[in-house]
């Protein structure tokens, strides 16, 4: 089996609708990376020690308007109950943010990363990651 038939892509239009919801998935994304960093960046203004608190009020926030945004913009579901949903979108994220706070951290404590930069860098990696995990399983 080949990627693309793991990635649900059997025709020129799939190709096309999976383009098309990665983009939306990404605007989604900026959005929530604005909001998250803004917020880390808050703390970090307020009291540099707090960047691993402001990282994780950053998370919850932007993950409630990822889960929104995705579920109405990207992945278009409509179902009555949110719940599992809801949940299924805090661990598919959990999951990147607890690898993104363990790469903030050893960036910043042991690699001498800037504080400043250091989240911008997860983001090479947890974007990608929290979108296939969200397509194929949260919102599935």
């Amino acid at each position: 089996m080949n990627l693309l038939s793991k990635l649900d892509i059997h025709s020129k239009q799939d190709f096309y609708r999976f383009i098309k919801q990665f983009t939306k998935f990404g605007l989604v994304g900026i959005l929530n990376t604005a909001i998250s960093l803004a917020i880390y960046y808050a703390f970090v203004f307020i009291n540099p020690a707090l960047y691993i608190v402001g990282n994780t009020v950053g998370f919850v926030v932007s993950v409630l308007n990822s889960y929104y945004w995705n579920n109405k913009y990207v992945f278009q579901k409509s179902e009555k109950g949110h719940l599992k949903t809801i949940l299924k979108t805090f661990m598919a994220y959990g999951s990147t943010f607890v690898l993104g706070t363990i790469l903030l951290f050893v960036m910043v404590e042991f690699l001498h990363i800037t504080k400043y930069l250091a989240p911008i860098l997860n983001l090479i990696l947890t974007i990608p990651l929290n979108f296939l995990i969200n397509k194929f399983w949260a919102f599935k």
